[in-house]
């Protein structure tokens, strides 16, 4: 009887083991579509800043809510950047303001790195974290923005910008909570109740 059963169980380990020895071989098959449709965090993204001396690793934001925004120097919205720089030097311990320039929309941005840089100092003072120039929708659309908008990815939403100044915010814990279209008021109390 014990002879039966150490053979019994011997051969359904082995049975397991040759499961699991189809299931690796074949997973490399899928592993490309897997990739493709898994939710990513927003602290597994990395983008080089304005002026590309550095590159800043998302993963430093935890803990705290990221609002980011895309940017343009002569928009109608531009004026913005005074309320998004008061948003970050009064709520900086809640709340990270990010800045990408995007040329998307009536080329409204398209001036170089640094004079997208010296436009923002002069004009606005801004200090908050601004990055490269992106793209924000279309075939050329940055991986942030595709995770941003794209409810595969994130997990709900699937509303791309659909003008200069759009917001999303995150959360504490990587999770995509909100977006916010372009005449949505970084002082507003839409954001701001949020915080």
């Amino acid at each position: 009887m014990k002879l039966r059963s150490i053979f019994l169980l011997i051969t359904m380990l082995l049975l397991v083991g040759a499961c699991s020895l189809k299931e690796i071989k074949t997973k490399p098959q899928f592993a490309n579509m897997t990739d493709m449709t898994q939710t990513k965090s927003f602290y597994d993204f990395k983008l080089k800043s304005l002026d590309e001396s550095e590159e800043i690793d998302f993963s430093k934001y935890k803990g705290k809510k990221v609002l980011l925004v895309n940017v343009a120097s002569k928009c109608g919205f531009t004026s913005q950047y005074e309320q998004l720089q008061a948003l970050h030097e009064q709520y900086g311990e809640k709340l990270v303001v990010l800045g990408f320039p995007a040329n998307n929309f009536g080329g409204q941005e398209p001036g170089s790195a640094s004079e997208i840089g010296e436009f923002c100092q002069k004009n606005y003072g801004v200090t908050f974290q601004m990055f490269e120039k992106v793209s924000v929708k279309g075939g050329d659309q940055h991986p942030l923005y595709t995770w941003l908008s794209s409810k595969d990815q994130n997990g709900w939403n699937d509303q791309t910008p659909t003008w200069n100044f759009c917001k999303y915010l995150i959360g504490e814990d990587g999770t995509l909570l909100k977006f916010y279209a372009s005449g949505i008021s970084p002082m507003g109390d839409e954001i701001l109740n949020e915080l």
